[in-house]
């Protein structure tokens, strides 16, 4: 199964650190091996994904300060692909832009904005694919969870995080833990 990197892209620490938390989660949550956060600091983003990794589990990388472009052409030059999520690509769910992806085998660097990205974004010297979870306005968040579970075809939500000191014990009702 390829690998699936995402790049946050535009992150604004006064405004957006709760929001790219969560894209951070997600990404992790549902199979993603990694997060950039291009071109910028954010030491409490850094802490969170430490400190959630280190109670729930599992392998997931995170990096800060790497330039966008310079992240892009990287995964490029080692031959892997790059997918902007945004409203106004290929819908994936009218045409076949995730079996194209599928058929690719190849790592995928997966971007997501915050603000109004880049034209640059749309070109094919940064995105092989521009995929789009409907063509409407949308959370970056919630279009990540989508693609990675269409992606993963909901494997991912069985998925096993090795060496997590809390797991959470599904149930009908109610809260519980063990922990590890």
């Amino acid at each position: 199964m390829p690998e699936i990197v995402v790049l946050r892209w535009g992150h604004r620490p006064q405004r957006d650190a709760r929001l790219t938390s969560h894209v951070v989660l997600t990404a992790r949550a549902l199979g993603a091996s990694g997060l950039i956060l291009s071109d910028i600091h954010d030491e409490k983003i850094k802490e969170t994904v430490e400190k959630v990794t280190k109670n729930w589990g599992g392998a997931f990388f995170f990096e800060m300060e790497v330039p966008w472009k310079k992240a892009v052409k990287e995964w490029k030059k080692e031959g892997r692909i790059v997918v902007h999520l945004t409203a106004y690509g290929e819908n994936i769910q009218t045409s076949d832009v995730l079996q194209r992806i599928k058929a690719s085998e190849k790592d995928i660097l997966v971007l997501v904005g915050s603000q109004k990205v880049p034209k640059e974004f749309f070109s094919e010297s940064v995105s092989d694919f521009n995929v789009a979870i409907g063509n409407q306005p949308h959370s970056e968040c919630a279009c990540l969870a989508i693609f990675l579970d269409r992606f993963f075809e909901g494997k991912e939500l069985s998925r096993k995080f090795e060496v997590a000191k809390k797991r959470i014990i599904p149930q009908k009702r109610g809260k519980k833990l063990n922990g590890k």
